[in-house]
């Protein structure tokens, strides 16, 4: 996520960037020991991060979003080969540096902004 150091993200800013973070956690994790993380896991992770900005969330929102997350995550791993799917995941790592530009990381933010999207709509 690229944020400027004088702005403040907002909280739907947030939320994307954390499930972004979050699938990309699960993509290096499943391509590096075939695992996937669960739900509990993942909300686990993103309290984590979250305490380090010195946000917060309740746990059924971090749960949600470590669904959504989920969802992304399996969704790049059933649609693209090993080889790219694993590229994909490093791009989406790399990416967590505000300072990294990646296009392939950025298409998915977009696909994360639509995901809290329909979730929020549904």
């Amino acid at each position: 996520m690229r944020v400027r150091d004088d702005t403040q993200p907002t909280p739907r800013g947030i939320r994307v960037a954390l499930t972004f973070a979050l699938a990309a956690e699960r993509l290096t994790v499943f391509y590096e020991h075939g695992l996937w993380l669960t739900e509990a896991q993942g909300a686990s992770l993103a309290a984590d991060w979250l305490s380090r900005s010195k946000s917060t969330l309740p746990l059924a929102e971090r749960r949600q979003l470590s669904s959504l997350s989920d969802r992304l995550a399996r969704q790049i791993e059933t649609t693209l080969s090993r080889e790219a799917g694993m590229y994909t995941a490093h791009e989406m790592m790399e990416s967590l540096d505000p300072n990294h530009h990646s296009e392939i990381a950025e298409s998915l933010m977009v696909e994360c902004e639509r995901l809290l999207d329909e979730n929020a709509a549904g």
